[in-house]
């Protein structure tokens, strides 16, 4: 078998986000890679939380010409040609999410060539796993979340996510301070926890929009909540104020969802700063360089869960591994998958069920994808 073509495609995504009256119109976008080959199978894979543009033209103009004629099923041999080709000296960013399209892809096209779902040849660890649901956004206020997290919870999700810090240093030109920031989010965690009781999880995602002094404070004046871990919660991941931070509260710390290099991980873990490390099989390289990095986490008795979303990719990389654990469902990325993919797994009671199906299990949908194509294209990255 061997590579006949690759095709990026780029897509910006209608969604609502929100429930009932409370319903917010966005969008999102991701990048679809296609894999085909003499043999007529063809390998589908994504990435996101990126400048689709840049990732396609990564692929359909760069990285796609290096593979034409290599045998799919030879993923790491192709990684590391993809690794010395986009990043020779380092470089992260873009490079990272188109590799990791591109491996997705090959995964699919092994699982189906095999004949078996991509989370068997893993490992084939379990047959479901459990996930969060990433509900409580920046647009919903204290009412609106607290019934948004009763309602989650009370359709079998223990473990729920809400975002906080909403992009305070990114927005302090407004002007908006941060210590007003986070003491409204101190209301709002409460507010979710008064509404769903004291079994339910709360997980908290600053998504890099803190400093040190103000991640502290936060953490600090939530702990009592019962908070069962704080992602991303300092500008850029700094490892140093990860391990600062991390010394001074008792709610563990997660991060890693954008990171594209295996040696980021492997630095937060000698550090130890972080209690969770999360790499996203869309974004940190694909399942070849998450599976590396599912290995140092086990090496150094770090939990390894799924942060960043995507959890229909992401759920065979947790099925896979003995030590895979929770998968992110995030409300507005399922929305986004909904509209590209057919035969999408849904959870019940908190768990996402395997699919037996080859490959990853799921198939794109031509027809609405071409339709979605002709959409404009997003002018600046964004995440609901």
């Amino acid at each position: 078998m061997k590579i006949t073509r690759v095709t990026a495609t780029p897509l910006n995504l209608p969604i609502e986000v929100g429930q009932g009256a409370r319903r917010k119109s966005t969008s999102l976008s991701i990048c679809l890679v296609d894999i085909e080959t003499d043999t007529g199978l063809v390998g589908t894979g994504m990435t996101a939380i990126t400048e689709e543009e840049v990732v396609s033209a990564i692929v359909n103009d760069v990285a796609g010409h290096a593979l034409i004629g290599a045998d799919p099923l030879r993923h790491e041999h192709l990684w590391e040609r993809l690794y010395w080709l986009l990043t020779p000296r380092g470089q992260s960013g873009y490079a990272s999410h188109a590799i990791a399209a591109i491996d997705l892809a090959l995964w699919d096209l092994k699982g189906q060539a095999l004949g078996q779902p991509c989370w068997r040849l893993m490992g084939g660890a379990r047959a479901q796993v459990p996930v969060y649901a990433t509900f409580g956004f920046a647009f919903f206020d204290r009412d609106e979340l607290a019934a948004a997290g009763a309602d989650w919870a009370a359709r079998g999700f223990q473990r729920l996510k809400m975002t906080v810090g909403h992009h305070a240093l990114q927005r302090r030109d407004e002007p908006r301070p941060l210590a007003e920031v986070i003491a409204e989010d101190v209301q709002r965690i409460r507010a979710v926890r008064d509404a769903v009781g004291p079994d339910v999880q709360i997980f908290i995602d600053a998504n890099c929009s803190l400093d040190y002094f103000h991640a502290l404070q936060l953490a600090q004046r939530v702990q009592e909540l019962g908070v069962t871990f704080f992602e991303e919660p300092v500008s850029g991941n700094d490892i140093g104020n990860l391990v600062k931070l991390r010394a001074k509260t008792g709610i563990p710390l997660a991060a890693g969802q954008n990171e594209g290099l295996a040696s980021r991980f492997r630095d937060m873990l000698v550090a130890q700063a972080v209690d969770v490390v999360q790499p996203n099989a869309c974004i940190s390289g694909g399942f070849t360089q998450c599976l590396r990095i599912a290995g140092m986490a086990q090496a150094f008795g770090t939990m390894f869960a799924n942060g960043g979303a995507w959890p229909h990719h992401n759920m065979h990389l947790h099925a896979g591994l003995a030590n895979g654990t929770l998968v992110e469902y995030h409300s507005v990325a399922v929305d986004c998958c909904r509209l590209v993919f057919d035969d999408l797994p849904v959870p019940a009671q908190g768990v996402l069920a395997l699919p037996e199906t080859p490959g990853l299990g799921f198939r794109p949908n031509r027809e609405r994808i071409a339709e979605l194509a002709r959409r404009p294209l997003s002018r600046g990255v964004g995440k609901a």
